[in-house]
């Protein structure tokens, strides 16, 4: 029997490959293809973006890194995982414990303590209360808002709730960060406070991956992937539209 093959250091490193995937979506007899044959390698560590105007297929990209949706065809590896054939079951259980999700609009729950918050996604994955609380803790530290864990998201400025959202997004220690927009309601000050805090935690190890339309942050990213029309575009010149500047 042969033994099977060691991963190369490359496979190794790959936090998420996705092989030539498509998406079609078919309403009636209409038939809109959205993404026609993706191709990226997001490799461990790295801090990426996502950039393409409205209707480049950005966001079925953001639902299908996120397993929110599934490819009509193409492979998606998450830690050399084959995911993309997964029941929703399974891919619910995974995206809980692998993915970190950080959205536009902070999607905290405005009737639970900071503290609350941050716990959500360990309470879904079984985590002992004890060790909820003392993982909520350090995490609001991490943040700067370890004197705010009694609070509410409503006696919270933007700035602050978008700390805990990603506080909370870190509590599994997922493989990934996925950020949609992540300063798309905040000013500008803010804005750049909150781009800080993602490069501090790049730095410490985390892996994140922005989707934005927003040309002001392709400096900030390691790596650039742009789409147009559902492809990914081989030249920067995309034209987004006159889109905002960071933290419009």
């Amino acid at each position: 029997m042969t033994a099977p093959m060691e991963p190369t250091s490359q496979e190794a490193l790959s936090i998420v490959k996705l092989e030539d995937i498509c998406k079609t979506y078919v309403t009636g007899e209409l038939i809109v293809p959205v993404l026609k044959g993706i191709n990226i390698d997001v490799m461990r560590g790295e801090f990426v973006g996502i950039l393409g105007s409205s209707g480049s297929g950005k966001s079925t990209m953001l639902n299908i890194l996120g397993m929110l949706d599934v490819p009509t065809s193409g492979k998606y590896l998450l830690e050399r995982q084959h995911v993309e054939t997964l029941s929703d079951t399974e891919l619910a259980t995974i995206r809980n414990r692998k993915i970190g999700f950080i959205f536009q609009s902070f999607n905290l729950f405005p009737h639970l303590s900071v503290e609350q918050n941050i716990e959500v996604p360990m309470l879904y994955a079984g985590v002992p209360r004890k060790v909820r609380r003392e993982r909520a803790i350090e995490l609001s530290r991490q943040v700067g808002l370890g004197h705010r864990l009694g609070h509410r998201p409503t006696q919270l400025s933007g700035g602050e709730c978008q700390r805990i959202a990603i506080a909370r997004s870190l509590s599994n220690k997922p493989a990934f960060l996925l950020a949609d927009e992540p300063t798309g309601n905040l000013d500008e000050k803010t804005s750049a406070d909150i781009i800080k805090l993602f490069h501090e935690l790049n730095a410490s190890g985390s892996t994140i991956i922005m989707v934005t339309h927003n040309p002001a942050l392709e400096a900030h990213f390691d790596k650039v992937i742009y789409l147009r029309d559902g492809r990914v575009s081989e030249h920067q010149n995309i034209n987004f539209g006159g889109g905002p500047d960071v933290g419009e």
